[in-house]
């Protein structure tokens, strides 16, 4: 699980990492008890990288997150947050129809200047009462965006001018050790390849065992030309391959997806394997790929999720997704350990 971080550029300390949507109280409210009690697994367990967000929760998952993390040894994890909102105190600010639960108690607003960079990490530093980062992301700069939709692309030149060039002084400054993008698409990671020098990639929602080709053929290559690397988010597609009944951040279930997971399960249990285990190792496999981070708003799912990174698949296993055409004939699979 752990990285010797040999590469050129910065890799997370450990493959197996922690997201911070649940301690945002992400889908639901989630006591702070339960996400003390997951992180405290997290450690237990091996796990040495941790990502969040001022936008999960509005402050909520670094607040938890700091809180926990604060009493560890700083050289001893990776830690990743992202930038693009700044928050402003509002009692009475709601998200209709929002991923976030529970009072928020503070606004948002865009900002990818470079000012509003600088600005973004010295807020988060102080929400996590940490004392400096690993990691920054450029957030939600993509299509998906209902903020954004098409315009997303005006929101990138102005990350070209102002928040990429500070992201990039800072790392030859030493402030931090890696930026990229943080996304749900394709797009944006493909764009920074073209006019930037990014490090790494959090691409959520687009490699797993339910969707990867288009990662898989158009992204990955790129990224291991220029020794970019790639964290795995939402590998369970927000828990759906782990037998939630809900699909990546959306309310609908896209065509065929539910029809597909019935398939990998049929085989799954024709060779004795978890199939939330073969989703975590699955998207780990390609050699680009530096961390996968599930998130857990326990310490039950905290325990499966590492411990799958641990067993044992067997070969014939992915044989066989792969004969029913299932996983992409040229998708790395894990070893046969």
């Amino acid at each position: 699980m752990e990285q010797n971080n040999q590469n050129k550029r910065y890799r997370p300390l450990s493959v197996s990492g922690l997201g911070g949507v649940a301690a945002g109280n992400g889908f639901h409210e989630n006591p702070d008890t339960s996400i003390t009690q997951a992180l405290e697994e997290a450690w237990n367990n091996g796990v040495r990288y941790f990502d969040t967000s001022p936008w999960y929760g509005l402050g909520l998952s670094e607040r938890r997150f700091g809180h926990f993390l604060r009493n560890k040894k700083r050289e001893e994890f990776t830690l990743s947050t992202k930038v693009g909102r700044l928050l402003t105190p509002d009692k009475d600010f709601k998200l209709e129809n929002g991923l976030w639960k529970g009072k928020l108690n503070f606004s948002y607003r865009y900002d990818y200047s470079a000012e509003g960079i600088r600005r973004s990490i010295e807020d988060s530093l102080q929400r996590l009462g940490l004392p400096y980062l690993d990691i920054v992301y450029i957030h939600d700069l993509s299509p998906d965006n209902e903020d954004m939709k098409e315009n997303w692309t005006k929101y990138f030149d102005e990350a070209m001018k102002g928040a990429i060039p500070e992201l990039t002084k800072m790392r030859e400054e030493g402030i931090i050790q890696a930026w990229g993008f943080g996304v749900n698409t394709l797009e944006p990671a493909l764009k920074a390849i073209e006019q930037a020098d990014p490090d790494i990639f959090l691409s959520a929602t687009q490699y797993s065992l339910i969707k990867h080709e288009e990662a898989l053929n158009k992204l990955f290559p790129l990224c291991e030309e220029r020794d970019i690397s790639i964290v795995v988010g939402a590998p369970l597609n927000a828990g759906f391959l782990a037998g939630v009944e809900r699909y990546d951040y959306l309310g609908t279930f896209p065509d065929g997806v539910i029809e597909k997971r019935n398939r990998l399960l049929d085989i799954s249990i024709k060779h004795d394997v978890d199939l939330r285990t073969a989703a975590l190792q699955f998207s780990a496999a390609p050699n680009v790929v530096s961390a996968v981070i599930p998130g857990a708003w326990n310490a039950e799912q905290v325990f499966e999720n590492a411990n799958s990174f641990k067993k044992s698949i067997p070969k014939a296993f992915w044989e066989e997704l792969k004969h029913e055409k299932l996983i992409a004939e040229n998708a790395p699979v894990p070893d046969n350990k």
